[in-house]
Order: structure tokens, then sequence, then C-alpha cells
């Protein structure tokens, strides 16, 4: 990733989006690009208009939090946006050594006996990268397809651009491309020297102008609760909720939670586990460490 660049983009791009209404100043005249002119943005943030020239061309070794979140007050970002910049600027002020080869932390086996005694509701963690390192044996059925695909390789970001089949099981799959690129985005943002993840985003951009025109837009978000429609090519629509949670000691695997959020999906749920009990029980899934290799 080229740091200077990524600050730079995700600054322009978060002026361009506030219009000078928005930001409560008046609407002037001449303005041949949409958004904030740099000067505006210096003096709603209280800096220099030269300063916040420098800051925009990438340069935000020295800044401080405090300017960071006049930045982010300017700007209107949100906590994933603010975040995101405080990484940029983390970043900018660490030396640039690249751990693409250090393992990454292993999967404590406690973890796989917890989700596992998850009754009723599909439970799985994934790393920084969308590989899925850990599943029950419900979400083993519902990414079914997914933990199948011989182009996603148990990745859901390759899953969701690479694979067609992506395209029927999202019921939303727009939606769905978008948030992953943007969560993507802030896991980049954190880990700016892991060569695995922006290998990952490289061949990602190369191989999906769906994904090569969304990650252009800068974006970033959280994906911690929400609801999705997934279609299962054996039981059909599902509506669930979900939640994702941070695990301890870790800040690269989180462990997603699903619940159906209506009654025919509490049912469908209820047949997706009769019918991976009775019909693939003698090929499960094998879980991935979060080194990437299989498990024993």
């Amino acid at each position: 990733m080229d740091l200077r660049t990524e600050i730079s983009e995700f600054l322009r791009t978060r002026r361009a989006r506030i219009t000078p209404q928005q930001a409560g100043l008046g609407a002037g005249a001449g303005r041949r690009v949409p958004g904030l002119r740099r000067e505006e943005v210096a003096v709603l943030a209280s800096i220099s208009v030269d300063w916040y020239v420098r800051i925009e061309r990438g340069n935000l070794s020295g800044v401080s939090d405090e300017v960071l979140v006049a930045l982010a007050t300017a700007l209107q970002l949100d906590d994933a946006e603010l975040a995101h910049l405080r990484d940029l600027a983390r970043a900018a002020r660490a030396p640039r050594r690249p751990v693409g080869s250090a393992s990454p932390p292993a999967l404590r086996p406690g973890l796989q006996t917890v989700i596992d005694s998850m009754q009723g509701l599909p439970a799985w963690a994934r790393d920084h990268r969308f590989d899925i390192v850990a599943t029950n044996a419900l979400a083993r059925a519902l990414y079914d397809d997914l933990l199948h695909s011989e182009v996603a390789q148990g990745n859901n970001a390759r899953f969701t651009f690479l694979d067609p089949v992506a395209r029927d099981f999202y019921v939303d799959w727009e939606k769905t491309a978008d948030d992953v690129v943007a969560v993507l985005r802030g896991y980049v943002g954190a880990s700016p020297t892991d060569r695995r993840l922006t290998t990952l985003v490289g061949e990602l951009a190369t191989r999906s102008t769906d994904f090569s025109r969304r990650w252009a837009a800068y974006d970033v978000k959280y994906h911690r609760t929400g609801r999705k429609t997934l279609r299962h090519r054996v039981v059909g629509e599902l509506d669930l909720g979900f939640e994702a949670l941070a695990l301890p000691d870790s800040s690269t695997l989180s462990l997603f939670v699903y619940h159906a959020a209506d009654e025919p999906t509490r049912e469908r749920l209820q047949l997706l586990e009769s019918w991976y009990a009775g019909e693939v029980r003698d090929d499960p899934f094998v879980p991935r460490s979060s080194s990437g290799q299989h498990q024993p």
C-alpha cells in the first residue's frame, strides 16, 4: 500500500462528499468540483491552509490526535472513518516493516469448543484477511458453497467477488460487496505492512472490476451488527440478524453469530441443520487456522 496515496485519497474523497451547506457554510459561487475546498476544511478544523494542504498530500507525520479529531469533525467522519484516519497516522509515524511472513495469532482450542456449543445458531470466526478460521456445523451448512469453492479457498472476500455463486447466495449482493470492501479497507489501514493482506487486495483489484471500482471510493465502515438475507440452494431464503464480536487477545479475529429474524427462517435453519447432518456429514469443512493452513 502506498501510504501517502491512501491518506491523500481518503481525505480528498471525504472532502468531496460534503457540500458547503452541510458544513454550515454558504453555497458560494464559481465551484468547479463538488464538496468543500481545502481552505474551507482548514477553517473548519482551525488549522492553516498550508498545513491542511500538506496533510492532504499524504503527510500525517507529526500530526497530533487533537488535529485528527478536528479534521474528523470538519469532514464529518463517523467512528470507523476516524479510526481509519488514526490508523493511517500511526502508520505514518511507524517504520515500514513488512510482516507478511510473520505467523498470525494461533486459534485458541477453546474457541472451537465455544463455537460448537452454540446450538441452533450459525457461528463462525474469520481473520482480518476474510479467511474463515472456525465454524460450527450449522455455519458449515449455511456457507457450504463458500467453504467448498475452489476459487474462494475459504475466503469470503474472494467468494464475494470471484465466485458467481455469491451473487445468488447474497440476496443483496451489491450491499454485501460494498460492506466487504469498506471493512477490508479498514483492516488494510490497521495493518498496512501485512503483505498477505495487501496481496489479497491486489488480486481482487486485478481480477474484479466490481472490487476495483469500490476500492477506488475509499469508503470505510464497521460491520458489527445488522441484518442480511441469504439464499441457500437447499432451504431457500434466510432472513438473519447478526452480531460480530472482537475476540479477546486478538486484534485480527472476529466471531460472527447469526440468528433467525423471523419464524420461517428459524424453521429453515432447523431444516438446514438436518440436511447437513444427513447429507454431508462425511464431507465436513475442516476449519483453517489463522495462518491459512488446514487444521488436522
